[in-house]
């Protein structure tokens, strides 16, 4: 029986959103709802008073952050969070599962909860189901939510599962530390970016008592079209006789695109955290006040609203206000901001009992997605920075992490934009390849290790290479290390020279081989063990005129501005060269195009490790077995991938005749790669 005396009021036609009340112990709510965050007992820069006069209904706080500051003692002293706060209207409180997968170099996961150290005085605690049961019951919020694993939305199905099924334990854990509670407690469905393991939490947790059900670990690394993809399939999977919660999310157009999906409950810092930057939202789109165009403005903010940021104050004042850094500005602002959600959030209910729905999705789904397209105006000039050393169509330049890499002027594209370019070189094709164990005579052989480096750019991934064997030669000795050769492919010179000239800003390239190479095309060690030859030129002209590789560093800019060399016509005559011996590919690549052609190609794909901004990458063997055989057993993309790639908008590669996607969709289907054993 749940606590919250649910009554799903209407279910709009031709869509999935819907209308609710329910009853919590501080009043009713009405759905759809948005709930401000109030991490810490209070929503920053704003009162009590000034949040019920926005239209507030229910706000949220965070369990971590109130374990540690106050403390459990002092909301058992003042009787709960409503006394302490002077609010007397429902409260939600979230259970720390993400402010612990927050901090992952800071706590240890193990079955009993997660282990960290508090930010406020250095003590140990241990966050486990129970503990954040009974905080919450000390806090007296409404709503508790069970402790849950969180884990970024790209992880890989193995760990999404692991978290899942903890977090179903820890759900089960949850339930039993409410007792007879009068608390309602909210279950979380987890399951990362995969539909079976969602399906499968879903199905789960609706078999239990919970008074309500959570869709978590969203808004953690996914697209936007991923994000409306999952909520969507996972509210297919709930009962209707609960209110379902999408924690997290978010900006209007993701809270519009959920309640289509049928979701009826929100939270989200951006309204108060976007106030902080001078940012409104109007109906209009986003509106930045720093800019100078609303200097002498005596316009409300937005006509028509009446919160008292619009009723009583000009563009001008809050212009002023923001680029003084006053706290009135983020208080203002914070008040539109959060009245603005509350709006939309009473128009959306209205427009599903009206059963009118669809037409309010229709007409406002662009306009919640625009950014300040009004107030487009000639940005103040600023003294131009000093410019890094160039060379012809590249530069260098720096990064506000400190090190350096070289943009392609024309294209815009930078090599290492996020990690440093060792850094990236090192985890996405030398740890990944385990190149340091294939050096080994031990790994059973002994035969010339043969690198393909194509893309040599300003040699990162080769010098890469090269420092692993030299490591590797320094450990075990040189009779024990096995003959590797590497074969760099380049049509233009200019990043790597420009990069060897200015080598104070590339640590990896203060080493002889990279001046010789540019000098005679070739490079050997002492050892003479170690052979780098360049190939400057087309790498179509030099492949098949290459000896077969055993690894490939595909590395070339992508193929937005490198078009020719991501084909499947490409793939196909890689393949081709190494079908004398069992090859792998690498690539930063996670692109369904890159990995379509392949496919075609060939190759057997899988997904790689994750590099800088990309949640994953991309390696493809010459053979099936190639997988099993790789020393991080990466499984191969399977019928979810396939399945991704069916709903796709871009499954079929540009330019492809209509008359041809048909057998193209059969031979990626027919791939032995998906035959189900």
């Amino acid at each position: 029986m749940s606590r919250l005396k649910f009554n799903l009021q209407k279910e709009a036609t031709g869509t999935r959103a819907r209308a609710a009340t329910f009853q919590t112990l501080h009043g009713e709510v009405k759905t759809p709802v948005f709930m401000p965050v109030g991490t810490q007992a209070t929503v920053k820069a704003q009162t009590v008073d000034t949040l019920k006069a926005t239209g507030s209904s229910v706000l949220l706080a965070n369990t971590y952050h109130l374990l540690l500051r106050p403390g459990p003692e002092v909301f058992k002293k003042f009787g709960g969070i409503h006394n302490f706060m002077n609010w007397d209207r429902p409260v939600l409180t979230d259970s720390g599962g993400f402010q612990i997968f927050s901090l992952p170099t800071e706590r240890a996961m193990n079955e009993e909860g997660a282990r960290f150290q508090s930010y406020v005085n250095g003590d140990y605690y241990m966050l486990s189901p129970e503990t954040s049961i009974d905080t919450q019951k000390a806090i007296g919020s409404d709503i508790m939510m069970v402790l849950d694993q969180c884990i970024p939305s790209t992880a890989g199905f193995d760990e999404a599962k692991a978290a899942m099924e903890l977090t179903h334990r820890w759900a089960l854990r949850s339930l039993a530390a409410r007792g007879e509670s009068p608390q309602a407690l909210f279950g979380i469905v987890q399951g990362a970016c995969h539909h079976a393991l969602r399906q499968q939490s879903a199905e789960f947790l609706r078999e239990q008592p919970f008074d309500g059900l959570a869709i978590g670990g969203l808004a953690v690394g996914e697209t936007h079209a991923e994000r409306y993809e999952f909520t969507g399939f996972v509210t297919d999977h709930l009962p209707k006789n609960l209110p379902r919660y999408l924690m997290g999310v978010g900006t209007p157009i993701d809270i519009l695109e959920a309640v289509h999906r049928g979701v009826d409950m929100f939270d989200c810092i951006i309204p108060g955290q976007l106030a902080q930057r001078g940012v409104a939202f109007t109906k209009r789109g986003k509106v930045q006040l720093r800019r100078v165009n609303h200097k002498f403005s005596e316009a409300p903010l937005e006509a028509g609203c009446d919160c008292a940021c619009c009723k009583d104050y000009s563009r001008a004042y809050l212009h002023h206000l923001v680029k003084s850094d006053e706290m009135l500005g983020w208080h203002l602002l914070g008040i539109h901001n959060i009245a603005f959600y509350h709006r939309i959030m009473r128009e959306m209910r209205e427009a599903i009992l009206r059963d009118e729905f669809v037409a309010y999705y229709e007409a406002h789904r662009f306009e919640f997605g625009r950014s300040d397209e009004e107030n487009i105006v000639t940005p103040v000039k600023k003294r131009r920075p000093a410019r890094l050393p160039k060379l012809g169509d590249y530069e260098v330049v720096t990064g506000p992490q400190g090190f350096s890499s070289i943009k392609q002027t024309s294209s815009g594209e930078v090599m290492h934009s996020v990690n440093a370019p060792s850094e990236e070189a090192n985890r996405l094709y030398i740890e990944q390849s385990a190149l340091a164990t294939r050096l080994l005579k031990s790994s059973g052989n002994e035969t010339e290790l043969i690198i393909w480096d194509v893309g040599l750019g300003a040699a990162s991934n080769a010098m890469a290479a090269v420092a692993c064997f030299e490591k590797v030669v320094a450990e075990v000795g040189v009779e024990a290390v096995r003959p590797l050769r590497i074969v760099s492919f380049e049509i233009d010179l200019d990043p790597l020279i420009l990069a060897v000239k200015f080598a104070s800003h590339f640590p990896h390239l203060r080493h002889k081989a990279p001046k010789v190479i540019l000098e005679e095309n070739k490079w050997t060690d002492p050892t003479t063990l170690l052979n780098w030859e360049l190939r400057h030129g087309d790498f179509l002209a030099f492949l098949e005129a290459s000896p077969a590789p055993d690894l490939i560093f595909f590395d070339p800019f992508s193929s937005k501005t490198d078009t020719g060399l991501w084909t499947v016509e490409v793939f196909k005559r890689i393949f081709a060269q190494c079908a004398s011996k069992p090859a792998e590919l690498y690539t930063y690549s996670a692109a369904t195009s890159v990995r379509v052609s392949l496919l075609t190609a060939g190759f057997y794909v899988a997904a790689g490790v994750g590099t800088g901004p990309k949640a994953d990458t991309t390696l493809a063997f010459t053979r099936a077995e190639g997988a099993t055989r790789h020393p991080r057993s990466p499984g191969l993309l399977g019928e979810e991938w396939l399945g991704r790639w069916n709903r796709s908008i871009s499954k079929f590669p540009a330019g492809l005749a209509e008359s041809e996607k048909a057998a193209f969709a059969a031979r990626i289907e027919g791939h032995p790669q998906f035959k189900k054993v």
